[in-house]
């Protein structure tokens, strides 16, 4: 199995600390956001990653290089402006072939274990998603877990409202016959709900959307002091 691993955004709500620095190289816990992504994927043996790139890309690029240093094969893309969440994929399919492929949102940091991610069967679905106790930041969740599978908030279900954590299995069939250019993934993932075709999961686990210089610096100290050892 592949992962892609999204790294083009401009950090706007980050700066200054993004002014020079692409986000997913600033720092918790002594390594950069990427790394620890990379790091737990090739843990499970996943070690063909594709990374797309724009903002300060040759910064991002010249840190990470071709994977070797991690025990990895990273292949890029680049994007001369950011295309959003659904705009990368589209641009990084020739890489990232036909099977399903493992998501994870560059500027999260979390402790789940990606190894059961190995183990989801899409059949005629079209992603497995993880979800997230509502963060602070973000108290309205995003969409609704009912005995496995995800919801929009429209079709009414009774189950739990939860955050969409960043990470997920996707199925390229999500694409299919979708032009290239700037697009975001949430109205994709909207749309294949309604067609019934999402299971999901709440994560049992430590996640933090590392959004702000605040919440980096909590979790850089959170980290230091053990709290996820």
């Amino acid at each position: 199995m592949k992962a892609m691993i999204l790294a083009a955004g401009l950090g706007n709500r980050m700066r200054p600390l993004t002014l020079y620095k692409p986000k997913p190289l600033l720092e918790v816990g002594g390594k950069p956001l990427i790394v620890w992504h990379i790091e737990k994927l090739q843990e499970i043996g996943v070690t063909e990653i594709v990374i797309n790139s724009a903002w300060l890309a040759d910064v991002l690029i010249g840190a990470l290089g071709d994977g070797s240093q991690f025990g990895v094969n990273i292949r890029w893309t680049r994007e001369l402006e950011g295309l959003e969440t659904a705009g990368g994929i589209i641009n990084a399919l020739p890489l990232l072939g036909t099977d399903p492929f493992i998501l994870v949102n560059g500027d999260v940091w979390t402790t789940f274990d990606f190894s059961s991610l190995l183990d989801i069967q899409l059949e005629n679905d079209l992603a497995h998603l993880v979800f997230v106790s509502n963060p602070p930041q973000h108290q309205e969740g995003d969409f609704t877990l009912e005995k496995g599978r995800a919801y929009t908030f429209e079709q009414a279900h009774d189950g739990e409202a939860l955050t969409y954590s960043g990470v997920a299995v996707l199925h390229p069939k999500m694409f299919d016959g979708l032009a290239q250019g700037k697009r975001p993934l949430a109205p994709l993932l909207k749309e294949a709900m309604l067609q019934g075709k999402i299971s999901a999961e709440k994560m049992q686990a430590a996640w933090v959307d590392v959004g702000t210089p605040e919440r980096l610096s909590a979790l850089d100290l959170q980290i230091r002091e053990g709290m996820y050892a």
